[in-house]
């Protein structure tokens, strides 16, 4: 137990004695107290501002990467092998916007990662697999195809299978950022490592198949210039993160918008330009863009594009926090 050096009554006497408010701030500052007239740097300011930048990286990259990579590095040693997209804030090598986290996963024929759980919330897009790719959470066996969502909610077993004769890419989304914030962080390894298959249903609500993506995008009701969106009731599973598409048409363009949520975007069709603050992206599939908290941004498409988006809009939406621009 730590305990502290000054007892009240030396405190008192410091601070009956002080002949001025340097002398003041000395005992302050040795129990622990900062004078509000006094702080270092201000508490409250006029509109968000954040040091997060807003990026692009390459799905083309990262395939060498992870491909290099995977000479050396099997899911023996490394529960996975992925590569994760940080921002380049202070001393910060993991979170890719505040409260969220992106990571670009392959696994090889014949590997499996092992099982584990923890508190943070994940997903996976799925962006290159061949037949025998799945996951299994809790148990119940999801397959993983080209294009597909699946969920591994907080504490749910999860551990990756490729059955398959090639290797397969996908992305990882968590809020493990959000998670160190408040610290309620807990981990396990699966006994054993390799976790049973108990289900293998044709439909489960942490499965969103592309199928079923395509078919609801195109009943959706188009907004101005042809743009769709389609949000994935999710949010009963993970109520931390919105997972969106957006559906863009050859030449239009999302409009210019600005909000306090962090968003994250995987493309998965298509080509286009994202203006992000001051930053230009022009991307393409498997490609990942991020902008941070009140950045205004804009996404054109320069052919049909579907972009994938993770934000973390309930949370604020929760906590009364998220606020839109009227003047993007």
């Amino acid at each position: 137990m730590t305990e502290i050096s000054t007892s009240p009554t030396q405190t008192i006497a410091a601070l009956s004695g002080a002949t001025g408010l340097d002398e003041l701030y000395k005992v302050f500052d040795a129990n622990h107290y900062t004078a509000g007239w006094h702080k270092k740097r201000p508490s409250l300011w006029r509109e968000p501002k954040t040091e997060f930048r807003p990026l692009h990286w390459r799905y083309a990259e990262a395939i060498v990467a992870l491909d290099r990579a995977g000479e050396w590095i099997g899911t023996d040693l490394a529960e996975r092998r992925n590569l994760l997209m940080y921002n380049p804030v202070g001393d910060n090598d993991y979170a890719t916007v505040r409260t969220l986290v992106t990571a670009y996963q392959m696994i090889k024929p014949g590997e499996y990662a092992r099982g584990h759980r923890h508190s943070p919330n994940a997903l996976r897009l799925v962006l290159d697999a061949e037949p025998g790719l799945f996951t299994v959470v809790n148990g119940v066996k999801l397959p993983m195809k080209a294009g597909d969502v699946l969920l591994t909610p907080g504490w749910c077993w999860h551990s990756h299978y490729n059955e398959g004769d090639h290797k397969a890419y996908w992305l990882d989304f968590l809020d493990v950022p959000l998670v160190h914030l408040l610290e309620p962080m807990f981990y396990e390894e699966y006994p054993g490592g390799e976790q049973p298959v108990a289900s293998e249903p044709e439909e489960h609500p942490f499965w969103y198949p592309l199928r079923w993506v395509e078919a609801e995008l195109a009943r959706s009701q188009p907004g101005n210039g042809g743009v769709r969106r389609l949000v994935l009731p999710s949010q009963q599973h993970i109520p931390t993160m919105e997972l969106s598409y957006l559906q863009i048409p050859r030449g239009a363009s999302t409009g210019v918008d600005r909000t306090t949520a962090n968003r994250i975007f995987a493309v998965t069709r298509g080509r286009g330009v994202s203006v992000m603050g001051d930053v230009r992206a022009e991307w393409q599939r498997g490609d990942v863009f991020v902008v941070p908290d009140w950045t205004p941004f804009e996404i054109k498409a320069s052919e049909d594009a579907t972009i994938f988006q993770v934000s973390d809009e309930p949370l604020q939406q929760a906590l009364r926090l998220f606020r839109r621009s009227t003047q993007a």
